[in-house]
């Protein structure tokens, strides 16, 4: 009787992988065949011409024609599979035999039939899917900029170059690489640019370049509206991540946690000061080139936490935002997202 409930195991799921459309069931007829204390199997039918051919079926005919080789260590049958001209195969239709329990596979959907009971009982379990061992992907990182002081704790209202939150973006674009060292472990690694603004939160400073170092001078000629710098990097970073989720056969609804170093190159920097003239004329800005005494290079820490498909991350530069000597000690420092 196994083989039977296989083989009309085997044609639905043949169907169901081939595009089965569920919604055309109720307008097929439908054969039911009863067998041992409770067991069924229903059969659908297009027309009475499918219910000849099917009569002519000899399922014991169909199963030898297969060729099928056993491999009696470990029970598993290849029953299908598809070949193209460089002779690699992908597997189709595999079937367990396993004691009292037979299994039909086709795709990620299993098929059980378990008859060590009094009756025959069949389930359907459908099969994670296989997660490559390497893989590249993209994302955007959205974050809120500002910086420590030498010796801790963030500027203060009364620095000319306190930042305001709302404002000072950081942006990155990040081409990344993963690579699976072991189950719920990958080596993260990527290339990427990131863009730092720092808006003051004091908008009648300016920072401007001067003869020696950045300077910050108030400007009470005229009625300022915006006053930041900016430099923008090119960024190569290296990540160890642990994925608890991964890790214990939950996917992506589990913890996750990486952290890692990187280092970037500048590419750009300026300050830029937008104001009004007292008399109330239209708004001005200038554009200056303060990135001279910018550091051109950063390196720090990176590090991420998440939950499912939401990801924080925080940088912070080892090396300060300036050049020694050049302008104030400060050291930035990122909260943000991951998209």
């Amino acid at each position: 009787m196994k083989r039977y409930l296989l083989a009309v195991i085997f044609m639905a799921l043949i169907q169901t992988a081939f595009g089965y459309d569920s919604t055309s069931v109720a307008a097929k007829d439908s054969i039911i065949v009863e067998y041992g204390h409770s067991g069924k199997i229903v059969i659908l039918v297009d027309n009475k011409e499918d219910f000849q051919k099917l009569k002519a079926l000899d399922v014991n005919q169909i199963i030898r024609e297969l060729d099928l080789e056993l491999d009696e260590e470990s029970g598993e049958l290849t029953v299908v599979e598809i070949k193209d001209k460089d002779g690699k195969g992908k597997e189709i239709v595999r079937v367990e035999e396993g004691g009292a329990e037979t299994a039909v596979s086709v795709g990620r959907l299993k098929v059980i039939v378990d008859e060590s009971g009094p009756n025959t009982q069949v389930r359907i379990e459908k099969r994670k899917k296989v997660e490559p061992p390497f893989r590249t992907y993209f994302n955007v990182d959205l974050g809120i900029n500002n910086y420590l002081r030498e010796g801790g704790g963030f500027p203060t209202s009364d620095d000319p170059y306190a930042v305001k939150g709302w404002g000072s973006w950081n942006v990155g674009l990040n081409w990344m690489a993963s690579q699976r060292l072991s189950k719920g472990f990958y080596w993260d690694f990527g290339l990427g640019v990131q863009w730092y603004n720092f808006k003051f939160e004091n908008r009648d400073y300016q920072a401007v370049r001067g003869d020696e170092s950045v300077e910050f001078i108030q400007r009470t000629d005229v009625d300022g509206f915006k006053s930041k710098v900016s430099a923008s990097y090119i960024t190569a970073m290296t990540l160890l991540k642990l994925d608890f989720g991964r890790m214990n056969d939950n996917g992506e609804k589990g913890l996750k946690i990486a952290a890692g170093p990187y280092f970037g190159y500048r590419v750009g920097g300026r300050s830029k000061y937008v104001y009004r003239e007292l008399d109330g004329s239209g708004r001005h800005k200038d554009k200056l080139n303060t990135g001279i005494y910018l550091n051109n290079v950063r390196y720090g820490i990176r590090g991420e936490i998440g939950v499912g498909r939401v990801t924080f991350f925080s940088t912070y530069d080892l090396n300060e935002l300036f050049q020694d000597e050049k302008g104030p000690a400060l050291n930035p420092i990122v909260f943000g997202l991951v998209f």
